[in-house]
């Protein structure tokens, strides 16, 4: 099985360029729509270059001021730990851009209590969303290495999660602590996102792809998705993946 839309470019820089260009048109769209646009953010190095290409080259054709920005993961840190998803992306991003503080929903961090910042983020999230999901008019995710998306790493019971929009999971690596939307707060928003970059990612987007969703490659989830999934990776990333599923 293969994405039905995948695309390729020649290295993470180029990934970068052309997802911002998509990203900036989708909040457009839903802003000439409904009159304003909500965006969940990833963390990860090369959402990181995705934030700068829009910041630096969609900073004045994006209405930024009718942008409501929400993460979609957070390391158990404070805001202004250099380890901090919410530090990543208003550094890279928001600083840059005329988004309004009072649009700006970082999760909010009780370091040593996952727990308690999930139940309250997803306060927040149910006060300005209706309905089963939030729907997000775009999700942005990434891949690890092991095949985790979001802070939904392999075999995680978190993957089970039915009824809450966010939880609070673990991971290998320090910090161990983290906070996640779940599953479907992920993927019933408007549209997803998936930006994969580099070499070391080529064994975890293949298994997302080409394999059955597998409690082992929490990305491969992504695919029962109940909006449209484009995957935006460079071709070190689909090297595993063979030039019949290319285009």
């Amino acid at each position: 099985m293969i994405a039905a839309d995948l695309r390729v470019f020649a290295d993470a820089g180029a990934v970068a360029s052309a997802a911002a260009r998509e990203v900036a048109r989708v909040l457009g769209a839903a802003v000439r729509r409904h009159g304003s646009a909500s965006m969940a953010l990833a963390g990860g190095q090369t959402p990181r270059g995705l934030y700068r290409c829009l910041a630096l080259d969609h900073r004045d054709d994006t209405l930024w001021d009718r942008v409501d920005v929400y993460w979609g993961d957070e390391r158990d840190v404070l805001h202004d730990d250099h380890r901090s998803n919410y530090r990543m992306a208003r550094e890279s991003l928001l600083d840059h851009v005329a988004v309004r503080p009072e649009r700006v929903h970082p999760m909010p961090m009780s370091p040593g209590d996952p727990d308690r910042t999930a139940a309250e983020y997803e306060r927040t999230l149910r006060a300005r969303f209706d309905g089963e999901w939030p729907r997000f008019d775009v999700v942005l995710l990434g891949i690890g290495d092991d095949g985790h998306t979001a802070s939904l790493f392999p075999r995680s019971a978190a993957l089970d999660e039915t009824t809450r929009w966010v939880v609070a999971t673990t991971a290998p690596t320090e910090p161990r602590g983290r906070v996640s939307l779940a599953l479907p707060a992920l993927t019933h928003a408007a549209a997803i996102f998936v930006v994969d970059a580099g070499r070391s990612k080529a064994e975890a987007l293949r298994c997302a792809l080409i394999t059955r969703p597998d409690p082992s490659c929490p990305a491969s989830f992504i695919r029962t998705a109940h909006a449209p999934v484009l995957w935006w990776v460079d071709a070190e990333a689909a090297a595993l993946l063979g030039p019949e599923n290319l285009r």
